[in-house]
């Protein structure tokens, strides 16, 4: 269902969507998925014959795709003086300029840029580091935005049908964000899930509820919970609580009664990595719920990074996703 809505709202505004492993078997079974739905444009990186050839070999149909290969772009001079302006406080020259767009992960990130493109999905053989750090230099964080954060959509079907979902952030960027950092992944976090339909309730989550622990990290997120709801009055938010507060109504009641959305929290900002990332792996494994994501927040355009180790179906699903936050 979810799903289903981020595709009825692209089958109206249909995307582009560049991937930077062209010749990838998982790139193109997702790709030909795409091209039959007709709500996504996929661009596929790479030398058109190794691409047609890899296609032809793993069955997949990807007409209707374009295939745009680093090493024979028409506005490759275009594309080298865009990158060295960008690149001007690093002195950067032309011919690094040029050395550095053969690699697909620079070169798709400039797709974007120069606005062939509307979002970028990288990362099924580039690793993390290679799919954000060009994101960072070219695409670079909005003007609001001082972090690029993560967060992960946590999907799990209901016997009635319906479908529960929940955000969690942040669970792969950033290690240990501070009391200000914490804000804006709050903030990100509850606007990429609206994107999913989400009315976003928001915990900052701790070993302590409204006081009953203390410590640093008490402190960071009681803070951060306060900085929050100064700066974003009309969003519900609280914190600092623990899990059990956040989601289970009885506990709520007993632990933080006065609290108008403890017990109901479907927005979850964790104290640091370590936290977020044991979190929502939790949740996947002995919760059921499939995970999607990390989803790379704070950028001008979107980027997001795949697992080296996904699948196909992976694959379709983020490229659903990072189209639909374009």
């Amino acid at each position: 269902m979810v799903f289903g809505d981020m595709i009825g709202r692209l089958k109206a505004k249909p995307k582009k969507i560049v991937f930077t492993e062209g010749t990838d078997p998982r790139i193109l079974e997702a790709s030909s998925r795409l091209l039959a739905g007709y709500f996504l444009e996929p661009i596929l990186i790479g030398n058109p014959e190794e691409i047609q050839k890899a296609s032809e070999e793993a069955g997949y149909n990807i007409r209707g795709a374009k295939i745009v290969d680093p090493n024979n772009y028409e506005e490759m001079d275009e594309m080298v003086a865009e990158l060295c302006e960008l690149r001007k406080s690093k002195g950067m020259t032309s011919e690094e300029a040029l050395k550095t767009l053969r690699h697909g992960n620079y070169f798709g990130t400039m797709l974007v840029k120069m606005g062939k493109a509307d979002a970028l999905l990288g990362g099924a053989t580039y690793s993390t580091a290679d799919t954000v750090r060009p994101a960072l230099q070219i695409i670079k964080t909005r003007p609001s935005n001082n972090i690029v954060s993560s967060c992960f959509i946590m999907v799990r079907g209901a016997a009635s049908g319906a479908e529960e979902v929940l955000a969690m952030g942040d669970c792969a960027i950033n290690i240990n964000p501070d009391e200000d950092d914490l804000v804006e992944i709050a903030v990100e976090t509850a606007n990429c899930a609206r994107t999913f339909g989400v009315d976003p309730k928001i915990a900052f989550l701790s070993y302590s509820t409204h006081g009953s622990g203390a410590g640093t990290c008490v402190d960071k997120m009681r803070n951060a919970t306060l900085k929050a709801k100064a700066a974003y009055p009309d969003l519900p938010i609280d914190g600092e609580v623990q899990f059990d507060a956040a989601v289970a109504p009885r506990v709520a009641k007993v632990k933080c009664p006065n609290s108008e959305i403890a017990g109901y929290v479907n927005t979850f900002i964790f104290p640091d990595i370590n936290a977020g990332n044991i979190g929502y792996k939790i949740a996947q494994r002995l919760g059921n719920f499939n995970a999607y994501g990390p989803i790379l927040l704070g950028l001008n355009a979107p980027v997001n990074d795949l697992s080296r180790g996904c699948n196909a179906d992976e694959v379709y699903s983020m490229a659903i996703i990072t189209a639909a936050l374009a």
